[in-house]
């Protein structure tokens, strides 16, 4: 059996969540799976040493212009010049006229949603990428012969939306995993490194909030800001990733506290490989989104020992389970609340860092991948066999 897999963003350096995924899965497909062959197809880029090729793994580097051509036109026929057997399309998208079986993995579907936290903020380039989503995937779901997501929240979203039975074997559910390179960081010369680079303060929470709006930014920053005023606190700072200065001060301005930008650290982006000394570095890690399909970002951060406070929406309840402390996104004192007692109760903020490491040894990459492979063998025997 051959199995394409497409990575088209794989070699870009400024990697995000669908891009680890696909990554995760490669990485565990070539330790577990030395008798099938793989094509990765891959658009060129800067990081050529994020995917390596070996004995029955193969990686493309196809050209072809913006991504909708890319994925539409060069990636089928490329697939098909490769002799592949099924097609694995690992970003939410897919080309329609693909010949080859196709199985597809549907992180979620909440650009096809008409919810009022899309209406508003994101920027073009995600809004054109939504276009682009609500044109094609409903005749991908169509046509695939696995639909994977990755919650079972997402996987009853996604039936419900399209009319699938919630019995039907077509559409799987399989949770992502966390890396194992996220755990307690007790080297001091590391945590010391990672600080530094990014100009940490000594106390501070982590956010991982950006632009598009179901991260809640406006809300966390109220909540912080609230919190701040209420408390009387001097010395602790928001730590945020890859957001620009002017998209948050206009944000500050919406909330009516320019000033809370003396209180805001922004790194840019951070390589993966520095994230577990942020969240080991922090007080609390804040993921209180509106909307998530799963919620990698929750399990790193419990697997590094520190607390999370999250929503109680979507997939998030189903991913934390009862280890973290949950708030309505929609009420930003919620979150101020929650911030205020995992400051200051001890019993209940080593409470939760127990529970969220016991939480996180349940998700892996190992599990996702070999899940992934029972797919690919049964897709392969209905068609070929």
């Amino acid at each position: 059996m051959k199995i394409g897999i497409e990575g088209q963003r794989l070699l870009r350096t400024k990697k995000h969540g669908m891009d680890m995924v696909a990554l995760e899965l490669i990485n565990e497909l070539q330790k577990i799976d030395h008798d099938n062959e793989y094509v990765v197809f891959v658009k060129p880029d800067e990081d050529t040493s994020t995917l390596k090729p070996s004995s029955n793994f193969k990686i493309v580097e196809l050209s072809g212009g913006p991504y909708p051509i890319w994925e539409q036109y060069a990636l089928p026929l490329a697939a098909q010049k490769e002799g592949c057997h099924i097609l694995h399309c690992t970003s939410n998208t897919a080309p329609l006229k693909s010949k080859l079986p196709l199985i597809v993995t549907l992180h979620d579907i909440i650009y096809m949603e008409s919810i009022s936290l899309l209406k508003k903020g994101g920027t073009w380039y995600q809004k054109l990428g939504n276009m682009y989503r609500r044109m094609v995937v409903p005749g991908i779901v169509k046509k695939s012969d696995k639909i994977i997501t990755v919650s079972k929240f997402e996987r009853n979203r996604i039936g419900d939306f399209f009319g699938i039975d919630h019995n039907d074997n077509r559409l799987v559910a399989i949770y992502n995993g966390v890396s194992e390179h996220f755990k307690p960081v007790t080297d001091s010369a590391e945590l010391t490194r990672v600080k530094t680079k990014y100009k940490l303060p000594e106390n501070f929470l982590f956010f991982l909030g950006n632009t598009d709006p179901k991260k809640n930014t406006p809300g966390v920053l109220k909540a912080f800001s609230d919190y701040l005023k209420s408390s009387k606190t001097e010395n602790l700072y928001l730590v945020m990733l890859d957001y620009e200065r002017s998209s948050l001060e206009k944000l500050l301005t919406d909330i009516g506290d320019k000033d809370l930008i003396n209180k805001i650290i922004l790194t840019g982006y951070v390589v993966n490989t520095d994230l577990p000394a942020i969240y080991c570095l922090s007080k609390i890690f804040l993921y209180p989104s509106l909307r998530e399909s799963f919620g990698i970002p929750m399990l790193e951060a419990m697997r590094c020992g520190v607390p999370v406070i999250t929503s109680n929406t979507s997939s998030m309840p189903e991913v934390s389970g009862n280890a973290a402390y949950i708030v309505d996104p929609y009420k930003p004192e919620e979150i101020t609340s929650g911030i205020e007692k995992l400051l200051t109760n001890d019993s209940l903020r080593n409470d939760l860092i127990e529970k969220g490491l016991e939480q996180a040894k349940k998700f892996s990459w190992r599990n996702m991948a070999e899940n992934v492979l029972s797919l690919y063998k049964e897709v392969y025997q209905k068609h070929y066999l």
